[in-house]
């Protein structure tokens, strides 16, 4: 498993599954010519893309950022339509920590999509239960709204299954929070209404999770938005603002999604200064 340590902060990447999704609505209006030099698809026109939480420890706390694909929560046309060919194997993750998710204190949610929220909940005798049960689930007031009432577009990603276990540990919050002290989650929209970002300080030391806002490092252009974005002007403007405040702090960008690198630092001219590279199993 990939670490960076941020000042005081430890981040570790956990196994959450992995999907396969169609690169075109990946990338938006982007053409194809451009962004497969960036980020090649298979035969079917798919992209990789991971589903790996961040186990983040800070403070004497240890907090999830996203929660994984989960396991046995999806049907095989599922499966199938969403190229997911790895459930999360977070327990065995865990475990090689010698931890569980009983030592989980927090969920941080940058949002609530199927693909982010599915590991909030785990099947336990035939019936769906929190997956964390001692932990504080945070997302923003506006994306808990939105799971609990989806309209004709979110309720194909906005599922029951995966908030009505949890609904006691749920703590929304507005604008912004401190979720312990150095870490805090910003309300953003966007790629979603709720969509929120997790700034993480320690020591002088910055790393930005910008969410599905950044979906991959090949996202890095401010105008390459996703197809999936429900408000895609406000994802660039977005981008816009944090990418270069994260820039000027020589932060790192990390991420859930990208297949080949946990996170990076970029330069002013847009190249890469450096790097966590995902250990992927050579075939």
């Amino acid at each position: 498993m990939e670490q960076l340590k941020v000042g005081q902060v430890t981040l570790t990447w956990l196994n959450g599954g992995v999907t396969h999704l169609d690169g075109g609505a990946m990338f938006g209006v982007v053409p194809k010519p451009l962004w497969s030099k960036k980020y090649p698809p298979n035969d079917n026109n798919q992209i990789e893309l991971r589903t790996d939480p961040i186990l983040v420890e800070a403070g004497g706390k240890r907090l999830l950022i996203e929660s994984g694909i989960g396991n046995g929560k999806l049907t095989d046309k599922q499966k199938r339509n969403f190229g997911v060919t790895e459930e999360s194997s977070l327990d065995e993750s865990l475990a090689a920590l010698r931890l569980t998710r009983d030592d989980i204190d927090v969920v941080i949610m940058t949002h609530l999509h199927f693909d982010h929220a599915c590991g909030l909940t785990v099947w336990e005798d035939g019936r769906l239960v929190p997956a964390f049960p001692r932990a504080a689930i945070i997302t923003s007031d506006v994306e808990w709204e939105e799971m609990r009432a989806p309209n004709i577009r979110s309720r194909n990603t906005y599922w029951k299954e995966n908030w009505e276990p949890i609904a006691d540990q749920v703590i929304p919050f507005t604008k912004e929070t401190e979720v312990v002290s150095g870490i805090r989650l910003i309300h953003t929209g966007g790629h979603s209404a709720g969509h929120a970002i997790v700034l993480i300080e320690s020591d002088r030391e910055m790393a930005i999770h910008l969410g599905d806002l950044l979906g991959t490092h090949a996202h890095q252009n401010v105008l390459w938005v996703m197809a999936y974005d429900d408000y895609p002007m406000d994802s660039i403007f977005a981008k816009q603002r944090w990418l270069s405040y994260g820039i000027e702090r020589n932060a790192w960008f990390t991420f859930y999604h990208d297949a080949y690198y946990r996170a990076v630092k970029w330069r002013e001219d847009g190249a890469i200064a450096e790097q966590v590279k995902r250990n992927r199993p050579s075939l």
